[in-house]
């Protein structure tokens, strides 16, 4: 079973890059037919997805972040990364990364079958 890691700063402060890493363990995030994707929810708000990229190293994007957001991966160490620039406190969110069981993209977080445990990030000066 595959289990996923995040990791990161816990504070960020505006106007900064906010940049986060999902180890993999368990599984490959180069295998077929998988899509590895980043979820956010703020305080007392809903779960958001941000973004995911696939197997083939395909990335799609929320359209309401695409210009802030950057996500890559590193096959050497089998992580997956999110840069999310200029960052205000409205970013200030618990931030999962998840895997779908399926080559295909999923905007919704309830398509995603594997969730890390999440990470705390707050943007505050």
């Amino acid at each position: 079973q595959v289990q996923l890691q995040e990791s990161g700063p816990g504070l960020v402060k505006p106007s900064q890059t906010l940049s986060l890493t999902c180890t993999v363990s368990g599984g490959s995030i180069t295998a077929r037919d998988y899509v590895w994707a980043w979820i956010r929810q703020p305080p007392g708000k809903g779960l958001e997805w941000m973004g995911a990229i696939a197997y083939t190293d395909t990335t799609y994007y929320n359209p309401s972040l695409k210009s802030r957001t950057s996500i890559s991966r590193d096959t050497s160490k089998n992580q997956f990364s999110l840069q999310l620039t200029s960052v205000t406190p409205e970013d200030t969110a618990v931030y999962y990364c998840v895997q779908r069981l399926s080559g295909k993209f999923a905007y919704t977080a309830p398509n995603y079958d594997y969730w890390g445990q999440g990470t705390q990030v707050t943007v505050s000066s």
